[in-house]
């Protein structure tokens, strides 16, 4: 377990956002869980994040997400460190979090809470109440209708000391620049709307991001970022025409196609994805074979 000063030092590159695969009753793969993980920590990834949103954190019982987060631990085995995500409520969200520490988890990822439009009082009990509940170092997830201004990220750094990081999910590059010139280093900056933000991120002095594609593809996910953070333009360019915006186009289509679209590639490359809980909707037939003509495509990056 890295103390959180330790933690950060160790950001830098890709952090893998692992799904949770399920059978096809919706159970829990372990198993699959497990098998894709061991791929994955064949690649030099920064991190994973156990039961993110990819993760399907909010499809999970409480004792699900201790399954995962537990075997997450237990398969990395310390080569990268571990972050477990947590979210609903106040209570639910410090309970996961108590748990994901006595399992060896490294950091928690607090998503935002159920209550949409929270007063900034509010969220700021929230989050402290969550980097209190544990010494692990805690990031924030800012996503959805959390879309802090950059006096309420330095607030939230001053009240809260086991804050390290600041995971973006708006992909608003202008208002992320004013919230990293106000803060400065006393955070670390992840891009984490998507793997198709690394030119925006990477341009802004970026160089951590999140990656669903690296729980099919890692090769891509860490090209991605050696050739953004190389400033090897053309390159990236050919990556990001060739393999990740026609990926990101699709996903747009419908909602929850974030989680469904990366577990059917997954399938189709050998390892686990399985369905998606509702109210999450399963990629359709025929855009099936759109992401196997897409996989095809991504075979340089395929172990």
């Amino acid at each position: 377990m890295l103390k959180p000063e330790e933690l950060r030092a160790k950001y830098g590159g890709v952090v893998a956002f692992p799904v949770t695969p399920f059978r096809d009753d919706l159970s829990l793969d372990i198993e699959g869980l497990r098998h894709n993980l061991t791929r994955l920590m064949n690649h030099p990834v920064c991190a994973v994040v156990a039961a993110g949103g990819t993760g399907e954190v909010y499809s999970l019982t409480q004792d699900e997400h201790a399954q995962v987060v537990e075997t997450t631990v237990e398969t990395v085995s310390g080569k990268a460190p571990v972050i477990a995500g947590v979210g609903f409520n106040l209570m639910l969200a410090v309970e996961m979090a108590k748990r994901s520490a006595a399992a060896g988890a490294d950091a928690v990822l607090a998503l935002p809470p159920y209550y949409p439009q929270a007063d900034e009082e509010g969220l700021l009990d929230y989050y402290r109440a969550v980097g209190d509940a544990t010494d692990l170092g805690l990031l924030i997830y800012s996503r959805d209708w959390v879309n802090f201004s950059p006096a309420q990220v330095e607030r939230l750094a001053s009240k809260i000391p086991t804050l390290v990081a600041w995971k973006d999910g708006q992909a608003d590059l202008r208002r992320l620049q004013m919230i990293i010139d106000r803060v400065g280093d006393r955070l670390h900056w992840i891009g984490g709307a998507g793997d198709d933000m690394v030119p925006g991120y990477y341009s802004i002095g970026i160089r951590t991001y999140t990656s669903s594609i690296a729980t099919v593809a890692p090769k891509l996910s860490l090209a991605l970022h050696d050739a953004a953070a190389n400033e090897r333009s053309e390159e990236l360019s050919r990556l990001m025409s060739d393999c990740v915006i026609p990926l990101y186009a699709l996903r747009a289509r419908r909602k929850g196609y974030e989680v469904s679209a990366m577990k059917s590639m997954m399938d189709m490359a050998g390892l686990r994805g399985g369905p998606v809980r509702p109210p999450l909707p399963d990629v359709r037939a025929e855009e099936r074979e759109e992401l196997r003509a897409m996989l095809e495509k991504w075979e340089p990056f395929l172990d």
